[in-house]
């Protein structure tokens, strides 16, 4: 029986390439698909959640249109990854330089670009709802000017990736940075004005999390280091990072379904509830606090605004 002797280059040569193989073609499918699972879980809930209140929440429909129109594009996506794979590793991996050069020799083809595309939607539908809520969260103290100087540069370099996916990344890491920064900054006013049960809901560590798509950022970034250096596991990444980026968006629709996101007018209620508190010096402890909102409507410069419990600045 003949036997092949490689070289010290050859050996490491090969190892190299079944290594990258086993990357591209085991590793970061799992990955899309245990993120895919994750984002059905989500989906099916934000619906549910949605449906709901419709009849309640002007924005419930809209919202429900936008998740809808987002996982179906990711479902597509999901089928042409599949496929693409199939093709490089399963269908002509005889290819003259390999997989890898079939798949680079080949991207003109119907699969491929349907893939760059989806992937440029996904990121860009993502990149709008997280930027949205950037200026909302900007704009919570009533600065609407502030809000949208605050979103000029990453409104320019979203503009300026249009077609790009890769550059896209970027996009949201500054998105998030904004988003982090302006939280901590009312975090640290806040838990100086009110006490901690009633502003813990808004200035907590899970809420900056999921407001500023912090989840999908770090794996951005790991992303592009990997992808700069020409790493395989950049790959992986790429899979983990597509997942991530649909989930926070789905909590942050979550969230604003059940009423617990941040909205344009949250630091203005607060501070109408501090000014109060300190007017009546009644010396109220934190849980008669926390309930007075259930109690009591809020004059809003002619616009009444009644209540619920636990819900100020909803």
């Amino acid at each position: 029986m003949p036997t092949v002797t490689l070289c010290r280059s050859g050996a490491k040569a090969y190892l190299v390439d079944i290594f990258v193989k086993r990357t591209r073609a085991a590793k970061g499918d799992l990955v899309v698909g245990v993120g895919f699972g994750a984002q059905f879980a989500l989906y099916i809930s934000c619906v549910r959640y949605l449906w709901r209140r419709k009849k309640e929440n002007c924005y419930a429909l809209f919202l429900l249109t936008y998740i809808t129109v987002l996982f179906s594009v990711e479902f597509l996506f999901i089928a042409v990854e599949a496929q693409t794979v199939q093709m490089i590793y399963i269908d002509h991996r005889d290819y003259p330089g390999g997989p890898w050069a079939f798949f680079l020799a080949t991207q003109d083809a119907a699969v491929n670009v349907i893939f760059y595309a989806t992937l440029f939607v996904l990121t860009f539908l993502s990149d709008m709802l997280v930027l949205w809520r950037c200026w909302v969260i900007w704009a919570a103290e009533g600065r609407e000017s502030i809000a949208y100087l605050a979103i000029t540069f990453p409104s320019i370099v979203l503009l300026g990736s249009f077609g790009q996916p890769i550059h896209l990344e970027s996009v949201n890491i500054i998105i998030s940075i904004l988003i982090i920064t302006r939280l901590l900054m009312y975090r640290r006013r806040l838990l100086a004005n009110v006490p901690g049960a009633y502003a813990a809901h808004y200035i907590s560590v899970v809420t900056i999390v999921v407001e500023s798509s912090a989840l999908y950022s770090v794996f951005a970034v790991l992303f592009l280091i990997t992808y700069a250096i020409g790493q395989p596991s950049s790959q992986i990444w790429l899979g983990v990072a597509s997942a991530t980026q649909q989930i926070a968006g789905y909590l942050i629709i979550y969230r604003l379904a059940d009423g617990t996101a941040w909205k344009a007018d949250t630091m203005r209620l607060s501070s109408i509830v501090v000014s109060g508190m300190r007017f009546n010096n009644l010396g109220l402890d934190e849980s008669v606090m926390t309930e007075a909102p259930s109690r009591h409507t809020i004059d809003l410069g002619g616009a009444q605004m009644k209540g619920q419990k636990g819900a100020v600045g909803r």
